[in-house]
């Protein structure tokens, strides 16, 4: 909890204050009584005493105080709230060292019916793209709402080749957002932004999914730079074992992955590096990115309930004192 004006949280001084005076009270009272009666008298002349309920309307009251207290200062409360709008762009590895078998019934077959599910499960207002790369990379999908068509696309994917363009991709992605942006603004006036403030920029987020370094195209490091001016995170995934073997060149080929360069990109584009060895491991990664990409903390002003609170703190209060002793507390 945080507040817009912590320094009114000084009200609750008094409050404290009386709730000391009011303890100190009840002990005065009761050595008076006991000064003045033995207790058999007491028993005899009081043989039913209200107890807690003497004190539930002043620590009702009290209660109530404490919360209007806390409402001066404008508390506010990081609420988790779904995203209305955003871009996600799935980009997956189809080089030759995507058909070892480590991963049945290979890893790309398992890549693909992961990424499908992915794309199926994501809030229908969101744009989903797919990039495929081996020696280049390619939109095989552009980003849209049509999620069946970009998972039909997926589905399609076939061995690419030699090569992994790890650096292509990244910058295929930063072009795909910013065609949805520009294509954004066309279709409507931009919202005037306040003074000082920007005009509010739909989310975006690449999840790319590979099992060796970057060894075809430009630079990643390139790449990440362009994303991150782009404001894009990049969520990689290291996909395989490090027993990874796949026929390449006419021979069986050690593919083990390579997440040195994966790990980096994440890095550099403030988004999450994931390892997955197996198809469970691959699908619980996407369902960990799509539970980030779908939500965001935003703070939430909760004045109105705190000083509601008081309030009723305050009715029920003297209500139970009215009930119990004809009186208002």
């Amino acid at each position: 909890m945080t507040f817009t004006t912590p320094w009114l949280l000084l009200a609750l001084i008094p409050v404290a204050a009386l709730a000391i005076a009011y303890v100190l009270v009840q002990r005065r009272r009761q050595r008076y009584a006991v000064r003045f009666a033995t207790l058999p008298m007491l028993d005899k002349l009081v043989p039913k005493r209200p107890r807690w309920r003497r004190h539930l309307p002043a620590a009702l009251v009290l209660l109530g105080l404490g919360s209007l207290g806390v409402a001066a200062a404008q508390p506010q409360l990081d609420i988790r709230v779904p995203y209305e709008r955003a871009t996600v762009i799935v980009a997956i590895d189809t080089s030759g060292s995507m058909q070892a078998d480590d991963v049945r019934p290979n890893r790309l077959e398992a890549a693909k019916s992961a990424a499908e599910q992915f794309v199926a499960e994501m809030p229908e207002t969101f744009n989903v793209g797919a990039i495929s790369f081996a020696g280049g990379a390619e939109v095989i999908a552009p980003a849209t709402e049509d999620h069946e068509a970009v998972r039909d696309a997926i589905a399609a994917l076939d061995d690419g080749g030699g090569g992994t363009a790890i650096g292509e991709a990244v910058l295929e992605a930063v072009d795909e957002v910013d065609r949805i942006s520009a294509d954004g603004a066309a279709a409507g006036p931009s919202p005037t932004p306040s003074a000082g403030d920007e005009a509010e920029r739909v989310p975006a987020r690449l999840v790319l999914l590979s099992d060796g370094a970057n060894t075809a195209g430009r630079d990643p490091s390139a790449a990440a730079q362009a994303a991150r001016e782009a404001g894009l995170p990049v969520s990689t995934i290291a996909y395989g074992t490090a027993d990874g073997v796949a026929d390449l060149w006419g021979g069986q080929q050690a593919v083990p992955v390579d997440e040195t360069t994966l790990r980096q990109l994440a890095d550099d584009t403030d988004g999450r590096f994931y390892r997955a060895e197996s198809t469970d491991e691959l699908r619980n990664v996407y369902q960990d990115i799509g539970s980030s990409i779908g939500w965001h903390v935003e703070p939430v002003d909760i004045t109105p309930y705190l000083a509601l609170l008081g309030l009723l703190l305050a009715v029920v209060a003297g209500a139970f004192s009215l009930r119990w002793s004809s009186r208002i507390i």
